[in-house]
This record gives C-alpha cells, sequence and structure tokens, in this order.
C-alpha cells in the first residue's frame, strides 16, 4: 500500500465512530506505517476491509461518541402571535 492510499483510507476512517479492538487496530497500524514505510500484505486486506464496511455506513463522527457525551437538548422555539384589532 502506497502512502497516498493509507492516508486516504485512514482520513475516511476518521469520520466513523469505531469499536475500541478497531481503534486499536488502526492505531498500531498507523504506528507501524510510519515506523516502517508499510504494512504486511495481512494488515492491508484487514484495513481495506474495515474501510470497506464503514464507507456503507452514513459518517457518524458528529453523533454521540462512546465516551458518553450527549447531545445538547432544546426546548422547541414558540410561536408568538400578536392580536391586531
Amino acid at each position: 500500500m502506497n502512502k497516498e492510499r493509507f492516508e486516504r483510507v485512514m482520513s475516511g476512517l476518521n469520520q466513523y465512530v469505531l469499536i475500541k479492538a478497531e481503534d486499536q487496530f488502526v492505531k498500531t497500524a498507523l504506528e507501524d506505517f510510519d515506523k516502517n514505510q508499510f504494512l504486511t500484505e495481512h494488515r492491508e486486506k484487514k484495513l481495506e476491509n474495515l474501510y470497506k464496511e464503514r464507507s456503507k455506513l452514513i459518517p457518524n463522527k458528529n453523533q454521540v461518541s462512546s465516551k458518553g457525551c450527549s447531545p445538547k437538548k432544546t426546548k422547541p422555539h414558540k410561536a408568538r402571535w400578536k392580536a391586531v384589532f
């Protein structure tokens, strides 16, 4: 896998909230690529498959993350009518 393809896959995966095992795999793949400038064939296939699976989904980076953050609750806007006589 060349550097451009690796960067594209990594930036694509950054759009998604990954489960803990997937996140750990992506981090170690990044460290290995930075260190050796290549990945093993097995890791390349696993990373490509993860990217393909996630790219079928809608990006969910802005949704609730696994850290327990909840979206801000807002009150509905009430229309105010002015009586005209």
